[in-house]
């Protein structure tokens, strides 16, 4: 199963779908969604997030168990450094791993400081580097103290996934940020949102750079476009606002202020996934659990 979905990373159209867990104690519906939504005959595999935000969901692991057994399609599942030391992330890697889950996205997460549980700290013994670090370390056959894993008892391969901003006032931050990623092995670098031919192709132009610049020999490494259709000016304001590594430009907000909101963003984001297809077809859609945006962006095509 993952080794098919990795040659579609590195040799043709490759398309994921994020799923964020919901605060459950079953993920049921959130798997009902998907199937009723129609997209998952459209893509090639899902991410499931780990408590964005800092606010307490369904675990991201048992998500990704659970949506690849019912979907036969992989998951890539998140890992915050947030929430875990050491310990933690190499006991969920053994255990995820047990349970045929193979590609881990691994984030340093957002602060602690805007949970919704009481008093909540951060764990953060290292940024995300260190789970990608512990992740070769587990390929190689050991565990990060260095202890070899008992004979036939090995993990199975473990890809390892990262993120990046999709934009800075200084491009040298968003180069430095990929030469290092490349450099601890990451397969795939997906960016935030993108809102702009332009801006995915200065994106590729750094990746190819960093791709060069990086101390390693034949990177074994893909950038993959995100992707998240606007459809409300209220959440394209909230993005160019709020959340910093991304650009929406004005003629989005001129457009979807001064119009039909959802009919306008939904010709726009088609638009755009189109020119992204074109230019590199390697995208992670997010839509808020909002499959049927997703399913008619792609059926659509």
């Amino acid at each position: 199963m993952f080794e098919n979905f990795v040659k579609k990373l590195f040799e043709g159209r490759y398309i994921t779908l994020e799923t964020t867990p919901t605060y459950s104690a079953n993920i049921n519906n959130l798997i009902e969604k998907l199937e009723n939504s129609g997209v998952v005959s459209y893509i090639d595999g899902f991410t499931t997030t780990d408590n964005p935000l800092a606010k307490l969901k369904y675990s991201s692991l048992f998500g990704a168990v659970k949506i690849q057994e019912r979907f036969q399609k992989p998951v890539i599942a998140t890992l915050s450094m947030r929430d875990r030391n050491k310990i933690a992330l190499q006991s969920d890697l053994m255990g995820a791993n047990d349970f045929g889950i193979q590609a881990i996205l691994a984030l340093t997460g957002d602060s602690a400081k805007a949970s919704d549980q009481p008093n909540s700290k951060g764990v953060f013994e290292g940024d995300s580097t260190l789970l990608l670090d512990i992740i070769n370390c587990f390929n190689r056959g050991i565990n990060y103290a260095g202890k070899p894993f008992p004979k036939d008892e090995e993990p199975k391969h473990i890809y390892p996934f990262a993120v990046i901003n999709s934009y800075s006032k200084n491009p040298k931050t968003l180069l430095k940020k990929m030469i290092k990623k490349i450099e601890h092995h990451s397969i795939g670098i997906i960016t935030q949102p993108i809102y702009s031919l332009q801006q995915a192709e200065q994106l590729l132009e750094l990746f190819e750079k960093a791709k060069k610049e990086c101390n390693c020999d034949n990177p074994q490494t893909q950038l993959v476009f995100g992707f998240f259709p606007l459809t409300k000016f209220r959440t394209a304001q909230f993005l160019s606002a709020h959340v910093p590594g991304i650009y929406v430009p004005n003629e989005w907000l001129d457009r979807l202020q001064n119009g039909e909101e959802e009919k306008i963003g939904m010709e726009m984001s088609k638009t755009l996934f189109e020119q992204l297809m074109e230019l590199h077809p390697k995208i992670h859609i997010m839509t808020a659990n909002k499959f049927d945006i997703a399913n008619q962006i792609l059926s659509d095509r």
